[in-house]
């Protein structure tokens, strides 16, 4: 299935994007979406030729919403994305989320008493998030993802280029989603040194190595080995200072090629 659209001309933003017709807008959008998802038996309900998908694209705003879901009531999307314009020209990625929504969920993102957290950065649930961790999950996830980011994202540096887009923005959310980027072509706008700093104090010897000691499920001896561990950690607080203030650019079509773990193993 192919959902390419071709365009004689480049809009420049999200927002010029939004003036166009709703039907032209989402045909658009919709090739931001994987094959592997719409094309997926799994994810259809029953009676359906593709799951249920819904964009939020206003007219004169530059911002973009796509969530796909295999029901309008389920709790959890399978593909969920938000972008925007930003003031200086970029397309900023803000999140996407790609959900196996028939894996089991923990509920990280509301706190013991069910009230939303944020995706966990207000408030925590320890107890769901140790055993998310024991999953094999990273922060901030409910659920296993689907292996699709990568697809994904080789569309959104092509949809940025069709755009008129020479740089796309992001600030990750975890460690593990910093060094995710990186595979990806990304560079820093700020906290390159910080990541390096990171590297180097979880080696052997190192001040954060040295907080490894197991004082918490999340600070065990071996967790600065690999991208997962250190990720825990660093939510769980070993860095005592705030992971906030990490901003990383993609210019299309390049690669930064910048590996801040580099014998890292996730």
């Amino acid at each position: 299935m192919n959902h390419t659209v071709k365009h004689t001309g480049t809009f420049g933003s999200l927002k010029h994007l939004n003036r166009l017709p709703q039907a032209k807008k989402e045909q658009i959008y919709r090739a931001l979406v994987p094959d592997a998802i719409i094309d997926d038996k799994r994810w259809r309900a029953e009676g359906r030729k593709e799951p249920f998908i819904h964009y939020v694209c206003p007219v004169d705003l530059g911002l973009v919403r796509i969530k796909v879901q295999r029901l309008l009531s389920d709790r959890d999307s399978i593909f969920f994305l938000q972008a925007a314009d930003t003031p200086y020209g970029q397309l900023e990625l803000t999140l996407c989320m790609i959900n196996d929504i028939d894996s089991r969920r923990f509920d990280v993102d509301v706190d013991p008493g069910g009230r939303d957290n944020c995706l966990a950065t207000l408030t925590r649930n320890m107890p769901e998030e140790i055993r998310a961790m024991k999953a094999g999950l990273c922060p901030h996830q409910v659920r296993s993802g689907l292996g699709l980011f990568s697809d994904f994202f080789s569309r959104f540096d092509r949809f940025a280029a069709w755009l008129g887009v020479d740089t796309i923005v992001a600030e990750p959310l975890s460690y593990n989603t910093a060094i995710l980027y990186e595979q990806l072509g990304f560079g820093y706008l700020t906290g390159y040194h910080f990541m390096q700093w990171i590297d180097r104090e979880f080696r052997r010897g190192g001040m954060l190595a040295k907080r490894l000691d197991g004082s918490t499920p999340f600070r065990q001896p071996d967790m600065g080995r690999t991208v997962r561990g250190r990720s825990w950690a660093i939510h769980d607080g070993i860095l005592q200072r705030s992971w906030d203030g990490i901003r990383i650019y993609k210019v299309i079509g390049r690669s930064a090629d910048i590996n801040t773990f580099p014998d890292q193993m996730w």
